[in-house]
């Protein structure tokens, strides 16, 4: 068969300057690893594999052939809208169209409408009998177990070239691994909260760290996997296993409670350049913080000194931040953040909201509290839209919270600081884009805030006092996806959400351990 698979990364076709010069040197970048894992497993089934990465270079349909017999589509919910227009694009050409990715993961039902099947967990076998034909289409189907086996770095090469390398003027060139999948911790709003955390064979491990150190030497290695740091020494040996000299600098996220004492000289001798732990809120998710049960001012200055160290360590850092959780009231939470990126401008902060994606513990409450916008598109999962009604915030208290946050982020003494805090040009370039995408996000929270003030049918929406959909959010789609707008009824953009108690697994006749989780539409 003729397959293609294509990795959905930016969620807009109509961009400015900032946002292409974003795109092209650093999000294409975050090309996922399961992508070009199909890649090689359809090639080593014997089909003609193609692979692309849309990150707003061109149109997407573009990147592929055109006389595909299937498709692959990977994409996350905030660019599930392009992914739905595109499925029914290649639909439309008699293409067996397939979605993966975590938008697949967290609203299945939804994306049926459009897809001939949905994949959860995946592997060359299920790969090979969705090919086949041995489901009927209008399935979820899942391998049910988590990937352990992935082709190595020296298999996936093609497709990270295309990827990552061809065509870039970025200073920064990535290769991804991964070190685990699943996770140890159980927070309530993330997908993972119930898959147990798996180290990746050592031997896998160690054989692509050695690859990438002969044949891609100074070359980013990125590690996919949020916690990097739970069998932190394990890793760690595993990297003092390539000479020093010779060691690839790398990237990672970890919870911050791993990351202290006699660890941090070891991330400097291994050679990491880029650290992304989480601090979440300063009124909950204090276990991966590593502050005990410290909240409020005193988990505050804990952090700030943590960053401190680890800064003496790692040159490049990032804080992962989230507010409109319930444990959030009033101005202390943002006035605390303001606080601590006034006092660590070496630390790039990452600014998220509460996202009731389905299938965590954080979507089921929402839902059955009623505070789910439940006619919200999909596509506005994400900032700065809001999803739910936040437990202690109006919209217009919540926006102006934001924009405070925003216009402390952005501020121009404090990006001085920034890059001058920067130890390498890779980095200031970096500060410098960041600082200019989250000036136009500025920009739209402050246009969101005043539509909301002068719009009563969107405020009335936000406030619960109505389910009919605003003009505000057809605006907006139209503009983010242009022509593939007009492959989208008005009913597309009414989502299904998941409910409780939804279909129950049906075990495949063909082949054994695979299982569909949803029968014909």
């Amino acid at each position: 068969m003729k397959v293609g698979i294509l990795e959905i990364l930016t969620d807009s076709v109509s961009q400015s300057w900032i946002e292409r010069e974003y795109d092209s040197r650093f999000r294409r970048q975050y090309a996922s690893i399961t992508p070009q894992a199909v890649w090689v497993w359809c090639q080593q089934l014997g089909h003609e594999a193609h692979y692309a990465t849309y990150y707003g270079q061109s149109p997407p349909e573009t990147l592929l052939p055109d006389d595909l017999d299937a498709v692959f589509l990977a994409t996350y919910t905030q660019a599930s809208a392009l992914a739905y227009a595109l499925a029914r694009l290649y639909r439309g050409r008699g293409t067996l169209t397939i979605l993966g990715g975590p938008h697949a993961t967290s609203f299945p039902t939804d994306s049926l409408r459009f897809f001939d099947f949905v994949v959860h967990d995946c592997d060359k076998a299920l790969v090979g009998s969705l090919l086949r034909g041995d489901f009927e289409p209008g399935s979820v189907v899942s391998s049910g177990r988590l990937l352990e086996d992935i082709p190595t770095v020296e298999e996936r090469m093609p497709a990270l070239r295309t990827a990552c390398f061809t065509g870039t003027s970025s200073p920064i060139r990535n290769v991804s691994l991964l070190t685990s999948l699943g996770c140890p911790y159980r927070c309530d709003f993330c997908v993972d909260w119930k898959n147990d955390y798996v180290m990746m064979p050592q031997d896998r491990l160690l054989a692509d760290l050695r690859y990438v150190s002969e044949h891609l030497p100074g070359t980013l290695i990125g590690f996919h996997d949020p916690n990097f740091g739970v069998r932190f020494d394990e890793m760690l040996d595993l990297m003092d296993e390539i000479p020093a000299g010779r060691r690839n600098p790398y990237a990672m996220e970890s919870s911050l409670s791993n990351l202290r004492g006699a660890r941090l000289q070891r991330l400097r001798d291994t050679n990491c350049i880029y650290a992304a732990p989480g601090v979440e809120s300063w009124g909950d998710y204090s276990n991966k913080a590593g502050v005990g049960r410290s909240v409020g001012e005193k988990k505050l200055e804990d952090v700030v000194a943590h960053f401190e160290e680890l800064h003496e360590h790692v040159p490049g850092l990032q804080a992962n931040f989230i507010f409109g959780t319930d444990g959030d009231q009033g101005e202390e939470p943002v006035e605390m953040t303001r606080e601590f990126i006034r006092r660590t401008p070496f630390v790039w902060p990452t600014l998220n909201i509460p996202v009731p994606f389905g299938g965590t513990p954080l979507y089921d409450r929402l839902l059955a509290e009623g505070r789910i916008l439940e006619e919200t598109p999909f596509a506005f999962y994400y900032m700065p839209y809001i999803a739910i009604r936040p437990r202690h915030y109006d919209p217009l208290t919540y926006y102006d919270l934001l924009i405070r946050l925003y216009r402390t982020v952005v501020s121009a003494r404090l990006l001085l600081r920034r890059v001058a805090s920067a130890r390498t040009p890779g980095l200031r370039g970096l500060h410098v884009l960041r600082t200019l995408g989250m000036r136009s996000s500025l920009a739209e929270l402050v246009a969101i805030r005043s539509r909301i003030a002068r719009d009563s049918e969107l405020r009335d929406f936000l406030e619960g006092r109505s389910r009919r959909l605003p003009a505000f959010y057809r605006e907006q789609l139209a503009a983010r996806l242009g022509r593939y707008g007009e492959l989208l009824t008005e009913d597309d953009l009414r989502p299904r959400l998941e409910r409780p108690g939804g279909a129950m697994p049906i075990v495949a006749a063909s082949p054994p351990k695979l299982v569909a989780l949803a029968g014909r539409r």
